[in-house]
């Protein structure tokens, strides 16, 4: 399948499903700070992967509809559906049909995880609880190329466009306010208020998406400004790295609190915009590296996360029967291996025959496209 990957997406993608396993290992399997900082921090991987997805979808979208065909939701959804559908589906079937995969966790209804509605008021604890983050990019996804369509036929106001992203910042801003206000100040059971209610709820958690959308409408309609930005590509992951590196210490230190709730995700969402504009900006440094693996990380990544946390639980479990602990390095190194080989699996026998199909039968997102024109278009 013809493709071109930019080596520093890929950097940040392989970063940010390294986050993710890390956090779970530290939350689900040692229970220990096992990794320091960095697992303490590392869900915020999947905040940058929201603002990967914003980037990519968005800017997917706004290239079809400046293209001769115009985008089709149909080819479009079509696109998106074989891209994260089957994976899920074979993952939640575990779930489901294998009750030692999943352990004591409940689960939730099957109409909520088919639904894409799990995260609306998510009981921590749950079952593949963390597909909360796969719903919300699942709404993004429904919602985002619907809007822009219609919004292109009322006059293409790109005045109006970016009022409503900052509309819908600060809307986001005001309810984790009014939330952190109403369900976690002074009450008892307030940090299980505050990951029901705020932290996997949609309303609250699509700072970095629409960030990530930001960066692909400023690419698209201001190509003189996009050019002038990344023409300062290094100091632009410098400033991300910055910013990432303040809101990650404000988190670390005080994670819960009112101000970081209200103003973190934001800082967030800007901290890995800038890096998204330094790892795309021509000829910058993380543009160009090619750092080992990440590569191959990046193409895994999707899969690599719906398994690792149940993989890591169970094979714990087996190395404690035999007297190795979640801490030596021996179970380390064999856990984080073998999510990234359950992940490659996953990638290699179900993902990549899909990739194949989406490839033959819906090579773009726009109506029409010339045959020479497909490989470019697709991604």
């Amino acid at each position: 399948m013809p493709t071109t990957r930019v080596h520093g997406l890929d950097t940040l993608r392989a970063i940010a499903v390294s986050l993710v396993v890390l956090h779970h290992y530290v939350l689900f399997v040692s229970n220990k700070p096992t990794f320091g900082w960095v697992g303490e921090i590392g869900w915020a991987g999947v905040d940058l992967f929201f603002a990967l997805s914003g980037y990519l979808i968005g800017n997917q979208i706004f290239r079809a509809l400046r293209s001769e065909g115009g985008l089709s939701l149909k080819h479009f959804y079509a696109r998106r559906l074989l891209r994260t559908l089957p994976n899920y589906w074979v993952v939640l079937a575990l779930y489901f049909l294998w009750p030692a995969f999943r352990g004591d966790a409940p689960l939730l209804p099957l109409w909520k995880y088919l639904g894409f509605v799990q995260n609306h008021q998510l009981e921590p604890g749950s079952a593949f609880s963390h597909s909360w983050s796969l719903a919300i990019e699942e709404q993004f996804y429904l919602l985002l190329p619907a809007l822009a369509i219609a919004a292109a036929g009322f006059g293409r106001s790109l005045r109006l466009a970016w009022c409503a992203i900052a509309l819908a910042f600060a809307a986001g801003m005001l309810a984790r306010a009014w939330l952190w206000q109403d369900v976690v100040a002074g009450e008892r059971y307030w940090m299980h208020h505050y990951y029901k209610y705020i932290y996997y709820s949609s309303f609250c958690r699509f700072d970095e998406l629409l960030a990530g959308v930001a960066l692909a409408l400023l690419k698209n309609h201001h190509a003189g400004a996009w050019q002038r930005l990344t023409r300062h590509g290094n100091a632009l992951a410098l400033a991300g790295l910055a910013v990432s590196g303040l809101a990650f210490w404000l988190f670390l230190r005080d994670h819960y609190g009112f101000g970081v709730t209200v103003f973190g995700y934001p800082l967030l969402a800007l901290g890995f915009s800038l890096l998204i504009a330094g790892a795309v900006a021509e000829g910058a440094l993380l543009q160009r590296l090619r750092v080992p693996g990440a590569g191959a990380l990046a193409l895994w990544s999707y899969a690599i996360y719906l398994l690792h946390k149940q993989v890591c639980v169970l094979g714990a479990q087996w190395l404690a029967q035999h007297g190795i602990g979640p801490e030596s390095p021996l179970a380390i190194a064999a856990l984080l291996a073998l999510s990234v080989l359950t992940g490659w699996l996953l990638y290699k026998l179900v993902e990549t025959p899909f990739m194949a199909v989406r490839e033959r039968y819906v090579p773009t997102n726009a109506r029409r496209v010339h045959r020479a024109d497909r490989t470019a278009l697709s991604s």
